[in-house]
């Protein structure tokens, strides 16, 4: 690792860190990407024939797919067409230079190629190499083929997410993001390991193992109660009164109620309940699960009763009731909370507005390489390996 980025990079906890990332979808890209967010040079190998298969998800973000810009800014895209020795051996060089290799293809692509974890572990002692995949290197389902939705099933999150009469996906890639972190937090351990011992390691994350861990909490209800929580739409399952309620025909409101002084608070405040505080249906949380239907019908009959969606806000917030909006994507893009967190970086189809990563690394100014086009650093990177370019970390 180097001290300095010619890119501008400079300051950064990554800077001078070489990435190689082979990879597509979401899981390796936003592992990756966020290495880039913390100083350092990924460098993305696409094939040359369409390259990551997420730049055809869709073309919204001015002709770019909304995935890719999200997941891939600040890295060097470089296509290389790894069928060929050719291709496979300047892999091999960019490897060679190389502090991190991350890769998420198809069961068994990477060893097909050559670059399988035994191989890289003897050539290169120093690498830390890490493989995304949904069910792992070992194990009955390791050369299954696993995309979001699939690993969401199987991890038992569409059992408890949706309402009682059906199931729903999480509307965001959790799967595949809950592995991208889990390998981010991963690498960063094996970088401070590395520092002490000299040597690298072999990552191995699956995307089963990462949601399935997510999942401990109803597991742990469903192991020692016998029961599997419920689901309940946009209410909490294991906690009540905990979601989003009715107020009138056209309203809502959002709120939580974790604690026995918010409970007694709802109660005496807000409700204009205090009898129900210790009600032998409602006094704890576990009363107040077992018998959500009749409190959660009082509760939005209350709330009926009430002049509106302001009053039931204000009544929440004077008795010190956590509560919230339930936003929009547009109300999301406009949050007040949000708004200087927001910038713009380049892409091939021109500036495309980006959020600041949440690492939040004191006065660390906003700014990223911007969305790679494919194979736009390719001469770049061989001009690098051949010594005909300047090192950008020297």
């Amino acid at each position: 690792m180097t001290k300095t980025d010619a890119a501008g990079f400079s300051g950064r906890p990554l800077t001078g860190l070489r990435v190689v990332a082979l990879e597509h979808a979401v899981a390796a890209p936003l592992c990756s990407r966020h290495l880039a967010d913390l100083g350092a040079d990924v460098v993305k190998v696409e094939k040359p024939e369409g390259g990551d298969l997420a730049r055809g998800y869709d073309s919204v973000v001015k002709g770019q797919s909304a995935y890719f810009v999200w997941a891939n800014r600040g890295k060097r895209s470089v296509a290389l067409d790894l069928k060929t020795e050719d291709g496979r051996a300047v892999l091999a060089e960019l490897l060679d230079r190389a502090d991190v290799f991350v890769h998420n293809l198809g069961p068994g692509a990477v060893d097909r190629m050559g670059f399988g974890a035994e191989v890289v572990a003897r050539r290169w002692p120093r690498l830390i190499a890490c493989a995304i995949s949904g069910y792992g290197a070992d194990g009955p389902y390791r050369d299954h083929k696993a995309f979001d939705l699939l690993i969401q099933g199987e991890a038992g999150l569409l059992s408890v997410t949706g309402t009682p009469d059906q199931p729903a996906k999480v509307g965001i890639s959790v799967a595949d993001m809950c592995a991208g972190v889990y390998a981010l937090s991963t690498i960063l351990a094996a970088v401070v390991e590395r520092e002490r011992t000299g040597r690298g390691r072999t990552i191995d994350i699956s995307m089963l193992d990462c949601l399935a861990e997510w999942m401990m909490a109803p597991v742990y209800h469903q192991l020692y109660s016998g029961r599997q929580p419920s689901r309940e739409g946009a209410r909490h399952n294991m906690m009540v009164p905990y979601g989003v309620y009715r107020v009138g025909d056209d309203g809502h409101v959002n709120f939580a109620v974790q604690t026995s002084a918010q409970w007694r608070a709802l109660c005496d405040q807000v409700l204009h309940r205090p009898d129900l505080a210790d009600h032998p249906d409602y006094r704890t949380n576990e009363l107040r699960v077992r018998n959500r239907d009749s409190l959660e019908r009082l509760i939005e009959r209350e709330f009926a009763s009430s002049a509106g969606v302001s009053d039931v806000v204000g009544r929440l917030m004077a008795a010190g009731i956590p509560t919230g909006n339930v936003n929009d994507l547009a109300g999301l893009l406009d949050h007040p909370q949000l708004g200087d967190r927001w910038f713009d970086t380049g892409s091939p189809g021109g500036p495309v507005r980006a959020l600041r990563p949440p690492f939040n690394l004191g006065d660390e100014p906003a700014r990223s390489r911007g969305v790679p086009g494919l194979g736009e650093h390719t001469a770049e990177v061989l001009a690098e390996l051949r010594g005909s370019a300047p090192d950008p970390l020297v």
